[in-house]
Parts: C-alpha cells; structure tokens; sequence
C-alpha cells in the first residue's frame, strides 16, 4: 500500500486497534495507517456514515481488516459499548486505543457560557477518559492485551490561541491525563501517551484561512503544513514494540513550530 496509507511494514502485525473519530482528516490517518502497518481496525465514528464506510472499505481493499461502529463519546455509556464493541470485533483482543476525537470551535472567552465550555471538555476529555478506563479495564479479561493507548492532544496545550481558551485547556488536560494514566496502568503494562499536532492541511484551510496558513509558513522550520499523516506515523511508532519503554510522553509533530523564539 502506498500514499495516505504508506508502505506496509509489519510494525502493528497481530494487533487490533479502536481508532475514535475516524471518519475524517487525522483519524482517517491514523486509520488507514494502522492497517498498514498490519493492525486490524475498528473506526469510530459519530455521525459521517458514508465516510467511516470509505474508510473500511479502502482497507478492505488493500487486504486489511476494519469494521465502523458508531457512538456518541459524550456520552460514558457510549464510550464503554464502542470499546466493548472493538473488543469483541476483534475476537476478545484489543490492543491499542488511539483517543482522535474532539472538536474545535472558535470563540471568544469573553461571553462564552459553562454549557458551551462544557460542551468541549465532554467531547475532548471526558471522552478520553472514558473510552481509556474502558479499554483499560479489558486488560483483566481473558485473553486481554492491550499494551497502549494514545490520546491526539495538540501544540495549543503549550500554546493556546486566541477565541481557543476552551481547547486549549481541554487539549492541556488531555496531556496531564495521559501522563496520570501512565502512572496508574504502568504496572497493568498499559503504556499511556500523548501526540501534539500542530496545524494540518485538510480541503478548504487555505482558502478558508489563508493569513494563518501563510503566518504558519513563515514560522515553521519545515516550510508546510502538516498532513495527517504526520500524526499518523507517530500514533504508529508509539503503538509499536519500537516505543515499548515510552509512556507519560508527549510527541509534538509540529514542523519544529514550537522552537520558534516567541521574542
């Protein structure tokens, strides 16, 4: 397999994976190159069923191995059943949860109600908290084997932007629960980590947004936006045996972004 989904490599070979938010932009990304990487996936996703189907389907095709299931990770009850579903899809076996999805709205802090901050922190971290205690708890059921999960945090935890204070700060707590997490199911051999995205190109950004993609380009050491296969590569290597003494960490994939001198 070439382009989005990369050479196959064997890295993930044996392992079956819960991909949330998977229908679209990372997800698919990160989807798509699990399975190149040889792990059977289950994509999550809420409301898009023709893209998770797209994404399945591609897959499919490739000779891997995918199923979508459908869930509204606001809701913990939803967050369990998606899990349990995962699980059972894959014969009892779940061994790698990437928590992608989230939202990003923009709006200004001033005038912003405790529904609406709410309404972020439900979708970015209780979710994650979730969906992670969930799959979690499979590792004491017969034939469990989860080894890792990864939560898709962002450079904006560090680097908050303007009209971002409530993802920016869900994003934060996103990183502090991975490290707590990895403190707490390090002995149960769950590794627990974090990657930090900085901005990635999706259709429509530059013509929705052509002054912040032409500051970015300025900025960033690398000279262009990231892709979303990117992060995908990274959630890969953290999943694989090559990361199996890395937990509690935060892997920025930024373009160097982050080391710009800010004075």
């Amino acid at each position: 397999m070439t382009g989005e989904f990369g050479p196959r490599n064997g890295l993930l070979d044996g392992q079956v994976a819960l991909v949330t938010g998977a229908g679209g932009g990372i997800g698919r990304g990160i989807a798509l190159r699990f399975a190149a990487a040889g792990a059977a996936v289950a994509v999550h996703f809420r409301t898009n069923t023709e893209a998770a189907g797209e994404v399945v389907a591609l897959i499919a095709d490739s000779g891997g191995r995918a199923v979508a299931l459908r869930a509204d990770l606001t809701v913990e009850a939803e967050c369990r059943r998606v899990v349990r579903e995962a699980a059972d899809w894959g014969d009892g076996v779940l061994t790698a949860l990437v928590n992608n999805a989230g939202v990003q709205p923009v709006q200004e802090l001033p005038g912003m109600t405790v529904a609406e901050w709410r309404a972020v922190v439900d979708a970015n971290v209780s979710s994650v908290f979730a969906c992670t205690q969930a799959a979690a708890e499979l590792r004491s059921e017969p034939g469990g084997r989860l080894r890792s999960i990864t939560h898709i945090a962002s450079i904006e935890a560090m680097h908050p932007a303007p009209h971002h204070a409530h993802y920016a700060a869900s994003k934060a707590a996103v990183v502090m629960h991975a490290r707590s997490a990895a403190l707490e199911y390090g002995p149960h051999g769950i590794r627990v980590n974090t990657v930090s995205p900085g901005l990635i190109d999706r259709e429509g950004l530059t013509q929705a947004w052509p002054e912040g993609v032409r500051r970015w380009q300025q900025a960033v050491p690398t000279g262009r936006l990231g892709r979303p296969e990117d992060v995908a590569d990274a959630c890969v290597f953290l999943a694989s045996p090559m990361a199996s003494w890395i937990t509690g960490h935060d892997l920025v994939v930024d373009g160097g972004v982050s080391a710009r001198p800010t004075w």
